[in-house]
């Protein structure tokens, strides 16, 4: 009886923000809404039932049926829109030249950040004194963590960082379309990347089948992207069931234990979001109406913690909102997700491997490590996967490459979800900020469009 109240209350509100929806509240109000009522709720039921009740573990079952079901429509988009993105952003190339200045300047931005994030993190540990991990005292990983790690160290067994890099690309691409490896996405990427460059060359000698081939991309592209409007109806509900389930099992026994980590942690992150700024800044480019321009999709990678699931609110933002060319668009946010993420590839690899090193005896402010660290985490940053999880799995490459313990990490997966919220809203600022500042050095983007405060996803849906 317990259980069906909980989940009744569920689906009134749900209702209730069905009803906003079609009274045409706006599409950025109704997720910010969403996140509130799901926050207030989950904690609610945390402090009623704890988060190792039965009742609650049953009634979030049920309640995720909405979010667990939006995520799978999304991963569901996720490698058809990355391929048809990448082939048809070079379909749309007006000027076959553009290209090395586009991918140029999109991978030096999401690696250059990426460095600069590994700095943050490893400045982040040592202002708030937690290396040598003396702040985990008497805690122990749970056997869920240590079974996890050992599910992503089956991945990486027996590769070096050279073998793990060569592991990315694509040996079977039927079997990579399926997502049947750790490295699917970027295989895939990798794919359609090639298939761009064959379409160029093709372009030169037989245009005809060049122009019929780009006319079937299209055709794909309205099809694919027709699809993702219609889910992306969807996300204000999604987000409601995921922040719930969020605040309703995170335990917060956990996050007191390991607060000053979380807090160090979350600076770590604010500190990227300014320099984020910064940049933008020095690129003459208002950040406020940035920001209020892609709080949609923040919000949503913050809830759902999968930048992979993000991807086609990503696009349309960096396109409809911003007035980014597609074809920037569709690279900067599709090569975003796998190359250079900020916070799971670049802040949390580098905090963690901070914080074990000094266990080991290395100094940890010693340039050379801080040097080799960042190296490292860089080039570590390719191939990680847009979904929750991601994070471990380049952290391990990380501490392996460096022969670093791995013990510490399972201790603070508990708190895993948590980092995860923030580190994923960075990795998709850092996705779009790059269209941005891509875009606008080649001027291919519409900065009357970006202007324009009516240009915004909310209308569109």
């Amino acid at each position: 009886m317990q259980v069906f109240i909980i989940v009744l209350v569920a689906a009134a509100i749900l209702a209730a923000l069905i009803f906003l929806h079609h009274k045409h509240v706006g599409f950025t109000r109704l997720v910010f809404l969403s996140l509130v009522v799901g926050i207030i709720f989950g904690v609610t039921l945390q402090l009623l039932y704890g988060t190792k009740s039965e009742i609650l573990t049953d009634a979030i079952d049920w309640i995720n049926i909405v979010g667990n079901g939006y995520i799978s429509l999304l991963q569901m988009v996720i490698i058809p829109l990355i391929f048809v993105s990448l082939v048809g952003a070079f379909t749309k190339l007006k000027v076959a030249e553009n290209l090395r200045r586009m991918a140029a300047t999109t991978v030096g931005l999401l690696l250059g950040t990426t460095a600069i994030a590994a700095l943050v993190g490893i400045a982040s540990v040592l202002i708030f004194r937690l290396n040598g991990a003396k702040f985990l005292s008497g805690a122990a990983a749970s056997s869920t963590a240590l079974d996890s790690i050992k599910e992503h160290q089956a991945d990486l067994k027996g590769l070096t960082l050279p073998q793990q890099i060569v592991s990315f690309l694509p040996n079977n691409i039927f079997a990579d379309f399926a997502g049947s490896r750790a490295s699917s996405t970027i295989a895939v990427v990798i794919f359609s990347l090639l298939i761009g460059v064959a379409f160029l060359r093709v372009k030169q000698q037989f245009p005809q089948e060049a122009a019929t081939f780009a006319r079937g991309i299209e055709a794909l592209d309205r099809i694919v992207n027709r699809l993702v409007k219609m889910i992306l109806a969807l996300t204000p509900y999604g987000i409601f069931a995921l922040i719930t389930k969020a605040a309703a099992t995170d335990s917060f026994a956990d996050m007191a234990k390991l607060a000053v980590f979380i807090v160090a942690a979350y600076a770590g992150v604010l500190v990227m979001f300014l320099i984020h700024t910064i940049i933008l800044l020095i690129a003459r480019i208002n950040p406020v109406t940035y920001y209020k321009k892609a709080w949609p999709a923040l919000i949503f990678a913050f809830t759902s913690r999968s930048s992979a699931g993000t991807l086609p609110l990503n696009v349309r933002i960096q396109n409809e909102s911003m007035g980014i060319s597609s074809t920037v668009a569709n690279f900067a946010a599709s090569l975003g997700l796998t190359i250079g993420q900020n916070g799971c590839a670049g802040l949390y690899p580098a905090m963690v491997a901070a914080i074990i090193a000094p266990t080991v005896g290395i100094n940890v402010f010693s340039p050379q490590f801080i040097l080799s660290l960042i190296a490292v985490v860089t080039i570590s940053s390719f191939g990680v996967a847009g979904v929750g999880g991601g994070a471990t799995f380049t952290t391990l490459m990380v501490l392996g490459t460096l022969n670093l313990p791995v013990g510490i990490l399972g201790v603070l997966i508990a708190i895993d979800p948590i980092v995860d919220m923030a580190r994923t809203a960075l990795n998709v600022n850092d996705s779009i900020l790059t269209g941005l500042i891509t875009a606008k050095s080649m001027g291919e983007v519409d900065m009357h469009k970006f202007a324009d405060r009516a240009a915004v996803v909310s209308r569109e849906l």
